[in-house]
């Protein structure tokens, strides 16, 4: 987790404001992890005064049909939390730039492509994006969330609070 907060704190260390946007499924197990962190994040910042503007967006299982204020906050970062199958061990934590996204990784139960996603906003907003993954156990309908995943995204806003704020 070392790197993972070095990383971002040398990624933001220049932003003058902070989009997060937060991804996933209430209804599909692991697939939450991205709103879990989000919604962390946002809870954490309302208790202290960020260093910049943060404005953080609940895109659920249609993070497209937020462009449109995303685009108005103009931020200069964008941070999007998604659940991402790297078939790697459930709850670990993946950092992506833009050009990785789309070259392997699949993404989770929103339709459109990521990628199309994140250079839409990138190009749209003139703003730096960075994508965090955090791997599922399971994505079934109806089921719980993985106490893996729950670990990982709480561990997502800790350091995102920490690096942001």
């Amino acid at each position: 987790m070392r790197t993972l907060r070095k990383t971002l704190k040398n990624r933001f260390h220049n932003a003058e404001k902070i989009a997060v946007l937060g991804i996933g499924s209430d209804l599909r197990a692991d697939d939450v992890s991205g709103m879990l962190a989000a919604r962390s994040l946002k809870d954490k910042l309302s208790k202290r005064k960020a260093r910049v503007p943060v404005k953080i967006f609940f895109g659920e299982t249609a993070p497209e049909n937020l462009t449109g204020e995303i685009k108005k906050f103009k931020p200069s970062h964008l941070i999007m939390i998604d659940t991402i199958d790297a078939g790697k061990r459930a709850g670990s934590i993946y950092l992506f730039k833009p050009e990785d996204v789309g070259g392997g990784a699949s993404f989770s139960t929103h339709k459109m492509p990521a990628k199309i996603l994140i250079d839409y906003l990138v190009n749209s907003c003139g703003c730096q994006a960075t994508v965090i993954g955090i791997q599922p156990k399971r994505i079934d309908f109806g089921k719980a969330v993985s106490k893996s995943v729950e670990t990982a995204a709480e561990k997502v806003a800790v350091i995102l609070a920490e690096t942001i704020a």
